[in-house]
């Protein structure tokens, strides 16, 4: 069980390999994935400023500190 006979890696090695990509397609395809997560990410975070602007969500803790320090201030006790 779960053992490669020789047959196995002899059959294994004659196998085409999938179509192989060059460095350059590969970096070109990183550099649009990339890009795409950027701009996702991009967009999650204006969405959320919007709805934090328009009190739709609540914020977290250093949200409410970098638009409300204020708040943090313990001089006024």
């Amino acid at each position: 069980m779960g053992a490669v006979t020789e047959e196995q890696e002899k059959h294994d090695d004659e196998r085409p390999r999938a179509c192989p990509i060059t460095e350059s397609q590969f970096l070109s395809w990183k550099r649009q994935k990339d890009a795409a997560a950027s701009a996702r990410k991009a967009e999650a975070s204006r969405k959320r400023a919007e709805d934090i602007a328009a009190g739709i969500i609540q914020m977290n803790g250093r949200e409410l500190f970098r638009h409300e320090p204020w708040v943090f201030d313990n001089s006024l006790y």
